[in-house]
């Protein structure tokens, strides 16, 4: 715990004016408690013993003053402390976020994204709240605390003892209460992440759920992740709220032994009734600030337990790093070389020994059937994962020794998911260029047959196209993400089953923009229709992670092997468009 305490304090400590401002106006709040209570002793002497009418007459002026100073302590320490907790808290967010995003893709396909997306948003908030209740209430109730014991143990030491024996007895309960609540804090943050992904998957997933009709079924799953959460939360109610009756029965033995020891002392005349008073109300209020300092260690409990989970992510190490004598490429040439490419998902063998070159401005493709490994070899040439054997070369450098910056500068892909962003079209095209000019973003949308279309929309190049540009058709969105790959213009281009999802009209507009795309360039095309793969310069045919064949379409075809057989699987019926599968 104590490490996970120490990272906190060391996002708290950028903000140590706004602490030590609001540190000032705790001190003085916790401070006027204790003269509060210090002051009722020779005020009531002075008003009931001596008469005094002056004292009498300003009482109530005091007493607004006192509890107006501290309202505006309160105040002043509260919006300091509570802002430096927001600003720790989004320094936070802002690190689990670029962690996250520099993490290589095998981790975002082990992770789920509701659950991703819970950690940034709920256990940072329950760490921001967590953080608001120590750094804001802890301060002031302890020196609070501090001030009412002094004024105790000033008034009678023999009555403090007494009350204060049966405080660190209170501390028992908490510490046996903090293991437990720790776990379940943790616990019911999991939780939560498995309702936000359940919420993920059935947003993004809302078209087949009703193609189906099986509303139901979710409903009863989401149910039954939110039932979850609750018998978590029902724990965690059940043990944070145990402390204060706990700690109320023992509080009430001290109070009741002080009430009957400092009664027979007034009785006997060896203590006067308004020091009496004066004591019996600092022991009154220093028990507020104690019971609110046990329930801002339960908080902190909570506090800890998502802070593990942020923590966790945070600490999370990139399996693509540069090498420490990293290379930048200037413009390659765009030669791509496999030399004895083996790759691996855990167990699983995806590529085994393949090998290939490609040389500048030739096209690729590659066929075959569904898991053959088509998709993971375009992957590692662009160092989406580090091969297991062998090296991937990039005008004769091994993509692991040069940056993934510059590498990934060479590249421009166009994938079969049609990724755009919830920004205007201009930006989206500009995404692989930012500081691309309009004139470069009006000539990439002519190349990529888009411009007639945007020109159409309500603000041209800055209409706004929703969350994944889901205003616009199929055909549409994968023309603005080839309008991207234009303006990079990068050398190497990889097309992942670019016309997989279209129709025919769609198919042939794209395709003519695709053509645009290609010149000059060398080309991996992963392929779905025929249309995609007649004039490629060569065509790979993968099985089982291997490369079994590899020629023009026509030599393939008189080999009478795998490609001929995918070939005849879509021509049985007439002359159809070739579907080999997806990768």
């Amino acid at each position: 715990m104590t490490h996970i305490f120490k990272r906190l304090f060391n996002y708290i400590r950028p903000y140590w004016k706004r602490i030590a401002l609001a540190m000032v106006a705790s001190s003085t709040y916790g401070a006027m408690d204790g003269a509060f209570a210090y002051l009722v002793a020779p005020v009531l002497e002075k008003i009931f013993k001596s008469k005094d009418m002056v004292i009498f007459s300003v009482l109530p002026l005091g007493i607004i003053a006192i509890f107006a100073i501290r309202g505006l302590c309160r105040y002043t320490n509260d919006y300091f402390m509570r802002t430096a907790g927001q600003l720790a808290v989004q320094d936070v967010r802002n690190d689990i976020y670029k962690r996250n995003i520099f993490l290589g893709l095998g981790f975002f396909y082990r992770q789920q994204t509701g659950a991703l997306m819970s950690r940034v948003l709920n256990d940072v908030a329950a760490m921001q709240e967590g953080v608001a209740v120590i750094i804001t209430s802890t301060l002031r109730d302890f020196i609070g605390t501090i001030a009412l014991f002094g004024v105790i143990f000033y008034r009678n030491w023999q009555l403090a003892l007494i009350s204060f024996l049966v405080i660190p007895v209170t501390v028992i309960p908490a510490q046996l209460l903090s293991k437990k609540l720790k776990a379940i804090a943790r616990s019911s943050q999991e939780k939560l992440g498995g309702i936000s992904g359940h919420l993920q998957e059935t947003f993004t997933g809302i078209k087949v759920i009703k193609a189906f009709g099986v509303e139901h079924r979710e409903i009863d799953r989401f149910n039954a992740a939110n039932r979850l959460y609750y018998v978590w939360m029902r724990k965690w109610i059940k043990y944070s709220n145990l402390n204060s009756p706990i700690m109320e029965v023992i509080t009430s033995v001290g109070i009741a032994a002080v009430v009957w020891f400092g009664g027979s002392k007034v009785m006997a005349g060896k203590m006067s009734a308004a020091e009496f008073f004066s004591f019996i109300t600092a022991m009154a209020l220093v028990y507020s600030p104690l019971k609110r300092l046990v329930q801002s260690y339960n908080d902190f409990q909570r506090c800890v337990g998502a802070a593990e989970r942020v923590f966790e992510i945070i600490d999370e190490e990139p399996e693509i790093v540069d090498a420490p004598n990293a290379v930048t490429l200037g413009r390659v040439r765009g030669e791509v070389e496999l030399k004895g490419v083996s790759f691996r998902f855990g167990e699983e063998d995806v590529l085994k020994n393949v090998s290939l070159s490609a040389q500048r401005g030739e096209v690729i493709a590659l066929v075959g059937p569904s898991g053959s490994g088509k998709t993971t070899l375009v992957s590692l040439i662009m160092r989406f994962y580090d091969v297991n054997e062998g090296a991937v070369l990039v005008d004769g450098h091994d993509v692991r020794s040069v940056s993934l910056a510059s590498l990934l500068s060479q590249i421009a892909l166009v994938d079969q998911e049609t990724v755009l962003f919830n920004e205007t079209v201009a930006n989206n095209i500009r995404y692989g260029k930012p500081d691309a000019t309009d004139a470069e973003v009006e000539a990439a949308a002519r190349a990529a047959f888009a411009y007639d279309f945007i020109m159409q929309m309500p603000d041209g190049f800055q209409t706004n196209i929703g969350d994944r540009g889901v205003r616009l058709s199929g055909g549409q969105r994968q023309r603005l993400c080839i309008a991207r790959a234009l303006i990079k213009d990068a050398p190497i281009l990889i097309l992942d089953e670019a016309t997989s999802a279209l129709d025919t009209e769609s198919e042939q507009m794209v395709q003519n923009a695709l053509n645009n795309l290609m010149q000059n360039r060398t080309v991996f095309v992963i392929a779905h229709r025929l249309s995609t793969i007649l004039n490629a310069d060569r065509i790979l045919v993968l099985e089982k992670g291997r490369i079994v064949e590899s020629g023009s379409h026509q030599e393939l075809l008189e080999r009478e092997g795998l490609y001929q057989k995918l070939y005849n699987m879509q021509f049985q019926d007439g002359p159809v468009e070739l579907a080999v599968g997806a990768p």
